[in-house]
């Protein structure tokens, strides 16, 4: 149920570790799925995730526009030296998680090179942990966001983003994107209302605006998420792993 007042839904988006923030393809799809079974009709919605409520508007079969929780830019710039690659520069933002945001380091963004850029990213992300680089408050930087030109011209943007697990985002990575366009509000990059169009390590493509409010850097995100199947859990109560095994 949800928690705060006027709001749709309580939405957790949990992965292969944990839970997360808030998860931009996520929320496209539970809205795409709640439209798929009758439940929504297009219109304007609130979900409430763990860092916050997030406005979202459904335009219909399939697209989805989400007003994400405030973005922004927490260092410019960190000097990281990482094992195996060298002194690597990149911004720490956050975008309903938070990110380590840098250059790609001339490896291809795409299924081809999915291997070497999953190895690239994880040993960035250990890097920061062995540094003590973190997000405010001393939280832990989980997401790390490799980048480099577009692969196709109309767009502005193409990043692989790798997850808490170890596993990549497929899609152009939501609260990735958010993050992105902290850090280019922040460097006067991207003038708010102008659209950043934002391809993934498969080539789909997040289109994405900011506005202000004060300082504050409030991301739009649209994307479109396709049901594929239909699913029925079966929960035996005299299953003793039925509800999932966690380390001791």
């Amino acid at each position: 149920p949800p928690r705060a007042a006027g709001s749709l839904a309580s939405v957790v988006f949990f992965n292969n570790v944990g839970y997360l923030g808030m998860c931009g393809h996520g929320t496209i799809g539970v809205m795409a799925t709640l439209e798929h079974l009758g439940r929504v009709s297009p219109g304007r919605y609130a979900l409430d995730t763990p860092v916050g409520t997030v406005t979202v508007h459904l335009r219909g079969q399939g697209v989805v526009e989400i007003d994400n929780v405030a973005a922004y830019r927490h260092r410019k710039g960190v000097p990281l030296q990482v094992p195996g690659i060298g002194l690597v520069h990149g911004d720490v933002a956050w975008g309903g998680n938070w990110f380590f945001l840098c250059d790609a380091g001339g490896v291809d963004i795409g299924l081809a090179q999915v291997d070497a850029l999953t190895e690239r990213a994880w040993a960035i992300r250990q890097a920061l942990e062995a540094a003590g680089v973190t997000g405010a408050d001393g939280a832990a930087i989980d997401h790390v966001e490799l980048m480099s030109a577009p692969h196709d011209a109309a767009n502005h943007g193409r990043n692989f983003v790798l997850c808490p697990g170890r596993a990549y985002d497929r899609s152009p990575c939501g609260t990735g994107t958010s993050a992105k366009l902290a850090c280019l509000a922040a460097d006067g990059r991207l003038a708010p209302g102008a659209a950043w169009r934002q391809e993934s390590v498969l080539g789909s493509v997040f289109e994405a605006r900011y506005r202000l409010d004060g300082d504050r850097v409030m991301p739009t995100i649209v994307g479109r998420a396709h049901v594929c199947a239909e699913t029925t859990l079966l929960i035996d109560p005299a299953d003793p792993y039925a509800w999932g095994v966690a380390p001791a």
